[in-house]
């Protein structure tokens, strides 16, 4: 039988997605940051909304909620809001008018969300490091991941929340997803960080290629995502910590000489946090 579920990107801010997951009558909105464009989405297809998703509390992922509940009074999947998270969110747009407290229905690691008018099963699994209290989503049935902002196109999330060991661990767990697994994370961030990947790994051919490939996309206006778990196994350095021209561009380009997974970690990810572009 076809699968009735389509899955959209509605571009918000700058570079957010807000993946819209819909049957052609309903719809769930996986971390809308702000809610006009997506009611403007909702309502150009003829949906109604079913339910929001949320990854973490971020404003760029929370604050459209309040207003997508005044027009559809809908659950909100999300994590807790440990104390950590809510010291540390981030003061944006200004204090107190972030929906920190918006999540309904709190889930966490080995919860199922059954959203039974789309016949869609999200199973949850717990992935601190971009912040202590981040989820993901996985659809096992058609190998979907909703990863706000863990895992990105071609890189990862920074590192507010947890730890970095925390985050490699993350990480390394949604590697042994399925190769299949279809990569639907929060941001247009693609080529940026394959640009800093070409400079941790300049020989990797499967790299260039994809580098060629998203290029195009980029060009003719369309998203990079979804990525692949695959791909993202080929040509992410922060999946591919170990390997030899990574531990080369560390030792030549950085004087480091890591003598861990976590030690290669972290300096990859102090590496780029500096990069340009």
């Amino acid at each position: 039988m076809t699968d009735r579920l389509q899955i959209e990107p509605v571009l918000t801010f700058k570079d957010n997605y807000v993946w819209m997951i819909h049957d052609g009558s309903h719809a769930v909105v996986v971390d809308p940051g702000v809610a006009q464009p997506v009611v403007e989405a909702i309502e150009a297809k003829g949906l109604e909304l079913a339910a929001i998703i949320i990854t973490h509390l971020h404003y760029d992922h929370a604050w459209g909620v309040p207003g997508l509940l005044q027009k559809w009074p809908v659950p909100v999947y999300g994590p807790r809001l440990n104390d950590h998270d809510r010291v540390t969110h981030p003061p944006f747009p200004e204090p107190g008018t972030v929906p920190l407290d918006c999540v309904t229905h709190v889930v966490g690691e080995g919860d199922v969300v059954i959203l039974g008018q789309l016949d869609l099963s999200l199973k949850v699994l717990a992935v601190p490091g971009h912040t202590k209290g981040h989820i993901v989503y996985v659809d096992e049935q058609r190998h979907w991941l909703f990863s706000g902002d863990t895992l990105f196109g071609g890189g990862c999330g920074k590192v507010f929340g947890g730890s970095m060991r925390a985050m490699l661990d993350s990480l390394d767990r949604l590697a042994t997803l399925p190769p299949q697994t279809q990569v639907y994370c929060a941001h247009e961030y693609t080529l940026a960080n394959l640009g800093f990947a070409l400079e941790t790994e300049p020989s990797n051919p499967v790299l260039a290629a994809r580098i060629e490939t998203e290029s195009g996309k980029r060009e003719l206006g369309l998203p990079t995502l979804p990525s692949t778990i695959g791909v993202e196994r080929a040509t992410n350095p922060f999946l591919r910590v170990m390997e030899p021209e990574v531990l080369e561009s560390l030792r030549l380009k950085r004087g480091i000489d890591p003598a861990s997974r976590l030690a290669s970690f972290e300096a990859l990810r102090s590496w780029k946090n500096e990069h340009k572009g």
